[in-house]
């Protein structure tokens, strides 16, 4: 464990330790995480497996999928504790393919016979001053970023019981403005009010839906600030914390919003981003 001291002479540290807590009650459960081939999905998909969760982890690069479902189950399977393991098998979707996403959900069902989890992670992250956004950059935005989730909801919601739970991948880009990203803000907003409009409606069917929200995370699609000894100064002064979060620290909350300690949470955003959406 670090020392007040020692963070403050490191204050770009990222803390990738991964979390103690374990919610026993997800065991046995089944989900879906899509965009699992990389960073915080692939993250989210050992998470869960190491907690006795199947996953069907989900991604448009069907062969760096498969390839990384490998690479998790045996993660997983080497891991200490005394939870039975889950699965992590891979599988292709293309997010914007509102029939691929269900037969994803199906693919489930057939697979383990239940879905109880679904998590819309995957997303593009692209650049252009607002001025100069082409058509078909926001187009393309939306429908992997809202499109996607709305597809992925629906075809969750018709797979699962009372008691299922959708979480989606906003931002805090979805309250703060990003020079050259509106695209990309701008379509985290809607996937911030999509999920109360979810929430509302699913709530009928028993199906709680929340969002979470990163700050900077240390990801590929933080690569381009990391690289940038000034962008990365200028990004850690707009964060309380002084550092980059890890993919780590954006799975105990997955965990808390999927697990019966969050069972009466349902149409929040929960922000994980050291507090930079104050600054």
């Amino acid at each position: 464990m670090t020392t007040i001291l020692e963070r403050a002479e490191n204050p770009g540290r990222v803390q990738g330790e991964a979390m103690a807590v374990q919610h026993p009650e997800l065991a046995g459960k089944v989900a879906v995480v899509t965009g699992a081939c990389r960073g915080i999905g692939a993250r989210f998909a050992a998470g869960l497996a190491v907690r006795g969760v199947h996953v069907i982890g989900a991604d448009i690069d069907e062969t760096r999928m498969t390839a990384m479902a490998s690479a998790l189950a045996a993660e997983v399977s080497t891991a200490a504790g005394s939870v039975a393991r889950g699965s992590v098998m891979g599988a292709r979707v293309d997010v914007r393919d509102a029939g691929e996403q269900e037969s994803l959900a199906r693919l489930a069902v057939e697979r383990f016979g239940r879905l109880d989890f679904w998590v819309n992670n995957a997303g593009i992250f692209p650049e252009a001053p607002v001025i100069d956004i082409p058509a078909e950059q926001i187009s393309a935005t939306l429908a992997v970023n809202v499109e996607g989730v709305l597809f992925g909801a629906q075809a969750a919601a018709r797979q699962m019981r009372a008691g299922g739970v959708i979480v989606n991948m906003a931002s805090v880009a979805a309250v703060r403005v990003r020079r050259g990203r509106a695209a990309y803000c701008s379509s985290k907003a809607a996937v911030q009010h999509l999920t109360e409009c979810l929430a509302v409606e699913l709530g009928d069917a028993g199906i709680r839906v929340n969002a979470i929200a990163p700050g900077f995370v240390d990801t590929e699609m933080t690569r381009w600030v990391q690289d940038d000894p000034a962008a990365l100064q200028k990004a850690l002064d707009t964060v309380p914390l002084h550092r980059l979060g890890s993919p780590e620290e954006i799975v105990g909350p997955l965990l808390f919003l999927l697990s019966d300690s969050a069972r009466y949470v349902t149409g929040h955003t929960l922000a994980v981003d050291g507090g930079s959406r104050h600054v």
